[in-house]
């Protein structure tokens, strides 16, 4: 970093406030390459002894780049240059699975896993899924990645006589679930906005106080069981819900 051209003298080339000029000087780096998408930056600690400034100043620079989605924070793994995402528009009118859906737009889907394991069912779950108190539930919840970005955090919940190993689900759900014939067959979906949690924030790699779109589902076996039950938190940056409809005579 120290060799970054732009990154130079960065004080007396640019105009505003200190932490401005730092910010001018990082998007003038990843504007000629000097920093690629993917590149990860180094500690706020490092970049303030080799630019000369304050910790305070390093942070309030950074801040801004991750609110203009120049960079992105990944939990656990520092802040790297941001690698363009084109929003998406998901079709209402068809029900795909994530992996499904990336695949179709050439993009590989995987999951960070947060929680998978098998538990006693709290009253949501009881209610949503028709069962009792006696009856365990196995819980799946994990980030969803597009060509390793994060795009979702998905929070599921079956039954465990219709996935007693949640632990052997690789990457598709659905795609298990039909190797046991068990794969259901409609769903309905509830769709909301809703504020991310600072912890969700950094899950999905967006600005503290972002919002998402919360999609609820429940899904339904041929026999009309209830097999599933899902909340979904998409990032809004990079989803748009689309419905067609067809307009009746007057």
């Amino acid at each position: 970093m120290g060799g970054i051209p732009s990154l130079s003298g960065f004080q007396e080339r640019y105009e505003g406030p200190l932490y401005v000029k730092l910010k001018l000087a990082f998007e003038a780096a990843i504007l000629s390459e000097q920093l690629a998408q993917g590149d990860a930056l180094p500690a706020e600690r490092d970049i303030s002894e080799i630019c000369g400034v304050s910790r305070v100043t390093v942070r309030k620079a950074i801040d801004t780049l991750v609110e203009d989605g120049v960079l992105v924070r990944r939990h656990g793994s520092g802040t790297f240059v941001a690698a363009p995402v084109q929003r998406m528009d998901q079709p209402l009118s068809r029900a795909t699975t994530f992996t499904e859906d990336m695949a179709r737009r050439g993009l590989v889907a995987s999951s960070q896993w947060l929680l998978r394991g098998v538990f006693m069912p709290n009253s949501d779950e009881m209610m949503a899924l028709g069962i009792s108190g006696n009856n365990r539930v196995a819980r799946l919840h994990r980030v969803r990645l597009a060509d390793s970005i994060p795009m979702a955090l998905e929070y599921a919940s079956l039954p465990e006589t219709i996935l007693p190993d949640p632990e052997s689900v690789s990457n598709s759900l659905y795609a298990h679930l039909e190797v046991r014939g068990a794969r259901p067959v409609r769903a309905i979906h509830r769709i909301s906005a809703q504020l991310l949690t600072d912890e969700e924030t950094q899950l999905l790699c967006v600005p503290t106080g972002a919002a998402a779109l919360l999609v609820q589902r429940v899904a339904y076996l041929a026999s009309g069981r209830v097999a599933e039950v899902t909340k979904t938190l998409y990032r809004s940056d990079l989803y748009d819900l689309v419905a067609e409809q067809a307009i009746g005579p007057a």
